[in-house]
């Protein structure tokens, strides 16, 4: 049975919502709070990338925000060459500005729906995806954008995913719902937990670790490794 994703906030809406917090994201200690574990998640992903893809020249940053996965990226790797795309400008320009200050490798940015990106085959060492995938609605989107990726990456090269995740278990979604408001309550009591709730119904699709794992074997990837979970969120990715 196909999904109605008419109810659902608008690509527009996201972008505008965005556009307006850029100062926010360009924070460590104010722009990740609503994501658990996020300083771990961040330094685990560019370990990884960093261990896999110890030779990297070329990444790119799908849904970069302000810049901060890849500022990580470069305190392993100096000097690489930085591809970053957002669906926000202001956050695109607040990323390329202090991406640019720490390396002397090209940043180019790319302003994109990440379904429309138009990437060059087998250029990319690293690709970074930290809290964007969510934002997917359908089968055919997921597929799109996984495949692109893919395509995108050298042989040997990886990706590296963290995000906000759903549960195929009714059960461990409300286990972990339930979990994930009385963590949204310590940063802001219930009102603060309703209001992040609220933006994920309207904003937000994500899909389970399951689900994203077996779509990395469909589109190509034969190591998958996952880094980290919980609640819900978790950290994977796979190499090419």
């Amino acid at each position: 049975m196909k999904t109605d994703y008419s109810k659902s906030a608008t690509t527009e809406e996201i972008r505008t919502r965005f556009d307006q917090d850029v100062e926010r994201f360009a924070n460590l200690d104010t722009g990740q709070l609503t994501t658990i574990d996020a300083p771990l998640t961040m330094e685990l992903c560019t370990a990884a990338a960093h261990y896999i893809n110890p030779a990297a020249t070329e990444l790119l940053d799908v849904g970069c925000g302000a810049g901060n996965y890849t500022l990580k990226m470069l305190s392993k790797t100096a000097n690489l060459n930085c591809t970053l795309n957002d669906l926000s400008l202001p956050m695109l320009e607040r990323a390329k500005e202090r991406v640019t200050a720490q390396t002397t490798g090209t940043v180019t940015t790319i302003q994109s729906d990440m379904r429309e990106l138009e990437l060059p085959a087998a250029h990319f060492d690293i690709i970074l995806a930290a809290a964007v995938l969510h934002h997917l609605r359908g089968d055919a989107d997921w597929e799109l954008v996984f495949s692109k990726l893919y395509q995108s990456l050298k042989p040997g090269g990886s990706i590296w995913i963290s995000d906000l995740i759903a549960h195929d278990s009714p059960a461990v979604t409300q286990l972990f719902k339930d979990q994930y408001g009385t963590y949204l309550e310590t940063l802001g009591g219930e009102e603060y937990r309703e209001k992040v709730f609220d933006y994920i119904a309207y904003e937000d699709t994500p899909r389970s670790v399951n689900y994203q794992i077996d779509l990395l074997r469909k589109v190509g990837f034969k190591n998958i490794e996952i880094l980290h979970k919980n609640s819900c969120f978790a950290a994977f990715g796979g190499v090419k």
